[in-house]
């Protein structure tokens, strides 16, 4: 099991639309691409001194294979769907190998 780890910080000014649009959006259209079996969204309890409000949204993957499908056959698709939003966000990516779940 994978997870690929999304944190963003995204700048108050447009928070309540984008956070809108990964709910509604985003988030079920990552998961429509069949390689994620569920997803998790998490609001960060640390203040940044950049300002901004962080969350981490965390998606699961069977396996190394589907989460390097993602990258090849869909990265660039979704993420280019957050133009709107552009300038106003930073966002880092890492993927996490789960060993243990109890």
């Amino acid at each position: 099991m994978y997870i690929y780890n999304v944190t963003i910080n995204i700048d108050e000014s447009i928070h309540d639309e984008w956070l809108d649009w990964m709910k509604k959006r985003h988030i079920p259209a990552m998961l429509a691409t069949g390689k994620f079996t569920k997803a998790l969204m998490t609001r960060v309890q640390v203040e940044e001194e950049m300002g901004g409000i962080s969350y981490s949204v965390q998606y699961r993957t069977e396996s190394k294979e589907l989460l390097q499908k993602y990258y090849q056959e869909d990265a660039d698709t979704l993420r280019a769907q957050s133009k709107p939003f552009e300038g106003k966000f930073v966002a880092f990516r890492t993927e996490l190998e789960v060993i243990d779940e109890q």
